[in-house]
Order: C-alpha cells, then sequence, then structure tokens
C-alpha cells in the first residue's frame, strides 16, 4: 500500500512539472520527437512547440509564442543562431529550468536565464530522463 501511494504522489509531481519541448518536430529520426514521446511515457506533461505544423503520436505541435502557463521545464532543441528570437517568449513562460541538449548550448542565453534566477543545465533531455534524474 505504501508503494502505491508513493507511486501515485510521484505521478503528480511529474505530471506538474509541465515541460515546454521547443523545437519539436514531426519527424521520427528527430530528438525532439523521441523527447516528447519519452517524457509522457514517464508520466510528465510534454508539450510541444515546433517551427512548423505537425503531430507526435496525435498531439499538435504548436507553432509560434503559444500562451502557457504553469511551466516547470523547458527543454530547447533550436540551434543557438535561433534562440535570440524566442528569449522573451522563453523568460515569459517563467521556467523553474532550462535544460540545454546537445547543439542547442548558448552562453549569452544561459546566463540571461541565470540573471532572472532559472536553473540552467547542459544535459539530454533523454538521458536525463533514461537515468531517473529529469
Amino acid at each position: 500500500m505504501l508503494e502505491s501511494m508513493s507511486y501515485l504522489i510521484n505521478d503528480r509531481r511529474k505530471r506538474s512539472r509541465r515541460t515546454v519541448v521547443l523545437g519539436a518536430s514531426a519527424n521520427p529520426s528527430r530528438y525532439s520527437y523521441s523527447a516528447v514521446n519519452r517524457l509522457r511515457q514517464n508520466g510528465y506533461d510534454a508539450i510541444p512547440v515546433g517551427l512548423r505544423s505537425g503531430e507526435i503520436n496525435g498531439t499538435e505541435i504548436l507553432v509560434g509564442r503559444p500562451p502557457l502557463s504553469n511551466i516547470d521545464t523547458v527543454s530547447l532543441y533550436i540551434g543557438a543562431g535561433r534562440q535570440p528570437a524566442l528569449y522573451d517568449y522563453i523568460f515569459d513562460l517563467n521556467p523553474r529550468r532550462l535544460i540545454f541538449n546537445p547543439g542547442t548550448e548558448n552562453i549569452e542565453l544561459e546566463q540571461l536565464a541565470k540573471k532572472r534566477g532559472i536553473e540552467t543545465t547542459n544535459a539530454c533531455s533523454l538521458v536525463l530522463l533514461s537515468t531517473g534524474q529529469y
């Protein structure tokens, strides 16, 4: 019984930790596609936001800068060159954490985020999930 209670509490905590996958793609060979699926499989509320419309396993990819609230994490899948146009959007989401997946590292954005009290991590969301560190 104690085990099942622990599972329920942990599951609620994961659902409350909403993650925006910024740079989501409908292409199954892209890491952002896998990230959305793996986050969901692990009980997280993953919200795909991309540059192009499409869907990931029946979930619509939101395009542009959709207004979202209660965001815990933004997991970046957009290269540093395209990120400056999204700085205001990322900060408007008011995330607790920003994950720079491989190939998205950006010292400028990292410093701006830290000044706003946002935790930053240079890591792979898929690895964090697979090792239980997400």
